[in-house]
């Protein structure tokens, strides 16, 4: 028996419309009537029809897909990042394919090659650099790429951070406002834009307020590396009164290596500074003072900048950097000027 495949034309002749009609219901972001809407809608139901969203894309030239690369999923920031831009994209009609890279530009180059191979409407880099190559290549192909908490020297592309420079300010100017005087750094992957933003502000406010920093080590954004380095920063004969880490994710290993593997307190002993401000710094287990990076606002400024280029090629890029506020909670010591938000 041959089960014959329900078409536009079928649920058209039932709804009593135009197949045009029918297309525009499902086409988002189209024009139809309520009352158009109700009668396609009731006569795809009853004949099981669902629109081929492949056929679609290569009448409109849209395929109403965009692709995320993702370096850093087991991070705590990309997750609720994710789930933030699928709904936003999800309401403009958009759906994501998600690829997973590792940190380096060579490999984000052959994911980024696949990615055009299902003829994406655009692109969002997630903590990952692109060769300036392959950011010609998708220009020239018309496939526009926001680069999302993280930035490169490339004219070509658009991007959305926070504010990490200033960030980095933030934490050492209310580091050395707490009275403390032996202040280190753990710093991520030296590769990355975010990274070195956050330690230049830090350093040039540690500087610009006469001091120097004490201690320096190295955890690439790893967890395992982060309680490597500070084991290495603690176990000196003179350690750090205060450590800023340059994600919450290598923070919490650090608080961990500290309290139960080297006896000392927080904050009474070591202050600890993240960033980031993902869930789990509120939880009275770790309550992390550390830096806000606003996912939301980052999220809705890098999907408009994203859709503005596929609807006008002509869009120029972008680069918009978000501040995030600094959130005080017991890892730190703070003095009786600041107050808790």
């Amino acid at each position: 028996m041959v089960i014959k495949k329900v078409t536009s034309i079928d649920v058209a002749k039932l709804a009593g419309v135009s197949q045009s009609a029918v297309s525009r219901v499902f086409t988002p972001n189209a024009s139809a009537s309520n009352k158009t809407t109700k009668l396609v809608l009731q006569a795809a139901k009853e004949l099981g029809y669902r629109p081929n969203v492949l056929a679609r894309s290569l009448i409109t030239g849209r395929s109403r897909i965009i692709g995320l690369v993702v370096a850093f999923f087991e991070h705590h920031f990309y997750p609720e990042a994710l789930q933030i831009f699928s709904n936003a994209l999800q309401q403009k009609g958009y759906h994501i394919l998600i690829f997973m890279a590792s940190k380096t530009a060579g490999n984000i180059d052959d994911v980024v090659e696949e990615i055009l191979d299902y003829q994406v409407d655009g692109i969002i880099a997630a903590s990952v650099a692109m060769s300036s190559h392959l950011a010609a290549q998708c220009n020239s192909a018309g496939v526009p790429v926001v680069l999302f908490n993280r930035t490169q020297d490339d004219e070509r592309l658009s991007s959305v951070t926070s504010a990490n420079v200033l960030g980095g300010k933030k934490v050492a100017s209310f580091l050395i406002a707490g009275g403390h005087k032996r202040i280190g750094y753990i710093a991520g992957w030296e590769g990355a834009s975010t990274q070195r933003d956050r330690e230049v502000g830090f350093v040039e406010e540690l500087h610009e307020q006469g001091r120097e920093l004490y201690a320096r080590e190295v955890g690439n954004f790893d967890v395992d590396e982060a309680r490597q380095a500070a084991r290495k920063m603690f176990t000196a004969d003179e350690i750090p009164d205060a450590v800023f880490v340059a994600n919450d994710d290598m923070a919490f290993a650090v608080m961990d290596v500290l309290r139960f593997e080297l006896g000392l307190k927080i904050p009474e002993q070591v202050s600890v500074i993240g960033y980031d401000d993902v869930p789990l710094a509120a939880w009275p287990a770790y309550d992390l003072t550390t830096v806000r990076q606003p996912a939301n606002r980052m999220v809705v400024e890098a999907v408009s900048i994203l859709l503005d280029c596929i609807e006008d090629k002509s869009t120029k890029p972008r680069r918009i950097e978000i501040d995030g506020p600094l959130i005080l909670r017991g890892s730190a010591r703070f003095s009786d000027k600041s107050g808790k938000e």
